[in-house]
Protein backbone atom coordinates (compact mmCIF):
# COMPACT_ATOMS: atom_id res chain seq x y z
CA UNK A 1 0.00 0.00 0.00
CA UNK A 2 1.03 3.64 -0.81
CA UNK A 3 0.44 6.39 1.99
CA UNK A 4 0.12 9.71 -0.06
CA UNK A 5 0.67 13.42 2.03
CA UNK A 6 -1.01 16.48 -0.03
CA UNK A 7 -0.02 20.16 0.47
CA UNK A 8 0.46 23.38 -1.24
CA UNK A 9 -3.38 24.20 -0.94
CA UNK A 10 -4.48 27.65 -0.38
CA UNK A 11 -6.42 30.95 -0.37
CA UNK A 12 -6.28 32.69 -4.05
CA UNK A 13 -8.25 35.06 -6.05
CA UNK A 14 -9.46 34.22 -9.74
CA UNK A 15 -6.91 33.91 -11.92
CA UNK A 16 -4.07 33.04 -9.79
CA UNK A 17 -1.82 29.98 -9.43
CA UNK A 18 -0.80 27.03 -7.20
CA UNK A 19 1.39 24.16 -7.07
CA UNK A 20 0.12 21.02 -5.54
CA UNK A 21 2.29 18.13 -3.90
CA UNK A 22 2.03 14.78 -3.23
CA UNK A 23 4.47 12.73 -1.08
CA UNK A 24 4.48 9.11 -1.25
CA UNK A 25 5.90 6.62 0.57
CA UNK A 26 6.84 3.19 -0.65
CA UNK A 27 9.74 2.02 -3.04
CA UNK A 28 6.45 1.19 -5.63
CA UNK A 29 5.29 4.73 -6.32
CA UNK A 30 7.21 4.21 -9.87
CA UNK A 31 5.13 1.49 -10.48
CA UNK A 32 2.27 3.68 -10.57
CA UNK A 33 -0.15 5.66 -12.66
CA UNK A 34 -0.55 8.93 -9.88
CA UNK A 35 -3.98 11.46 -10.11
CA UNK A 36 -5.27 13.85 -8.54
CA UNK A 37 -8.78 14.23 -7.93
CA UNK A 38 -10.71 16.77 -6.16
CA UNK A 39 -14.33 17.24 -3.87
CA UNK A 40 -16.02 20.06 -3.79
CA UNK A 41 -18.74 20.55 -1.35
CA UNK A 42 -21.56 18.67 -1.54
CA UNK A 43 -20.38 16.98 -5.00
CA UNK A 44 -19.05 13.70 -5.47
CA UNK A 45 -14.93 13.49 -5.53
CA UNK A 46 -13.94 13.91 -9.19
CA UNK A 47 -11.16 13.07 -11.45
CA UNK A 48 -8.46 15.91 -12.74
CA UNK A 49 -5.25 14.92 -13.70
CA UNK A 50 -3.09 12.02 -14.23
CA UNK A 51 -0.22 10.68 -15.39
CA UNK A 52 1.91 7.69 -16.19
CA UNK A 53 4.33 5.29 -13.71
CA UNK A 54 7.17 7.71 -16.37
CA UNK A 55 5.56 10.24 -16.97
CA UNK A 56 4.93 9.70 -21.05
CA UNK A 57 1.50 10.25 -20.92
CA UNK A 58 -0.72 13.01 -19.12
CA UNK A 59 -4.68 12.65 -18.94
CA UNK A 60 -6.85 16.08 -17.85
CA UNK A 61 -10.37 16.73 -17.25
CA UNK A 62 -11.97 18.77 -20.32
CA UNK A 63 -12.78 21.25 -17.17
CA UNK A 64 -9.04 21.74 -16.56
CA UNK A 65 -7.42 21.41 -19.70
CA UNK A 66 -4.68 23.89 -20.68
CA UNK A 67 -4.72 25.53 -16.82
CA UNK A 68 -3.23 22.48 -14.95
CA UNK A 69 -0.47 20.57 -15.50
CA UNK A 70 0.71 17.55 -13.54
CA UNK A 71 4.41 15.89 -13.78
CA UNK A 72 5.95 13.70 -11.25
CA UNK A 73 9.58 12.97 -9.94
CA UNK A 74 10.05 9.39 -9.11
CA UNK A 75 13.63 9.89 -7.37
CA UNK A 76 11.34 12.62 -4.75
CA UNK A 77 8.45 9.74 -4.52
CA UNK A 78 6.43 13.28 -5.36
CA UNK A 79 3.86 14.42 -7.71
CA UNK A 80 3.18 17.87 -8.48
CA UNK A 81 0.08 19.72 -9.81
CA UNK A 82 0.27 23.13 -11.12
CA UNK A 83 -2.64 24.94 -11.39
CA UNK A 84 -2.93 28.39 -13.12
CA UNK A 85 -6.00 31.00 -14.20
CA UNK A 86 -7.17 29.47 -10.98
CA UNK A 87 -11.65 29.98 -11.44
CA UNK A 88 -13.63 30.15 -8.26
CA UNK A 89 -15.32 26.45 -9.51
CA UNK A 90 -11.96 24.42 -8.73
CA UNK A 91 -12.56 25.38 -5.19
CA UNK A 92 -11.85 21.97 -3.27
CA UNK A 93 -10.72 19.36 -1.41
CA UNK A 94 -7.44 17.77 -3.85
CA UNK A 95 -6.48 14.50 -3.34
CA UNK A 96 -3.34 12.48 -4.58
CA UNK A 97 -4.13 8.78 -5.38
CA UNK A 98 -2.69 6.11 -7.43
CA UNK A 99 -4.81 5.41 -10.74
CA UNK A 100 -6.42 2.68 -12.39
CA UNK A 101 -7.97 1.85 -15.38
CA UNK A 102 -10.65 4.06 -16.71
CA UNK A 103 -8.87 7.62 -14.59
CA UNK A 104 -10.43 6.05 -11.77
CA UNK A 105 -8.17 5.41 -8.11
CA UNK A 106 -6.74 1.98 -8.39
CA UNK A 107 -8.83 -0.49 -6.33
CA UNK A 108 -7.17 -1.17 -3.02
CA UNK A 109 -4.55 1.06 -2.80
CA UNK A 110 -4.89 1.77 0.71
CA UNK A 111 -6.05 5.04 2.52
CA UNK A 112 -6.45 8.70 0.87
CA UNK A 113 -4.36 11.43 2.41
CA UNK A 114 -5.84 14.14 4.67
CA UNK A 115 -6.09 16.15 1.15
CA UNK A 116 -5.09 19.98 0.66
CA UNK A 117 -7.85 22.48 0.50
CA UNK A 118 -8.01 24.72 -2.41
CA UNK A 119 -10.12 27.63 -2.27
CA UNK A 120 -10.38 30.47 -5.44
CA UNK A 121 -12.17 33.57 -4.68
CA UNK A 122 -14.13 35.63 -7.36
Amino acid sequence: QVQLVESGGGFVQAGGSLRLSCAASGRTFSMYSMGWFRQAPGKEREFVNGISWDGGSTYYADSVKGRFTISRDNAKNTVYLQMNSLKPEDTAVYYCAPMGEGLLPLSGFGSWGQGTQVTVSS
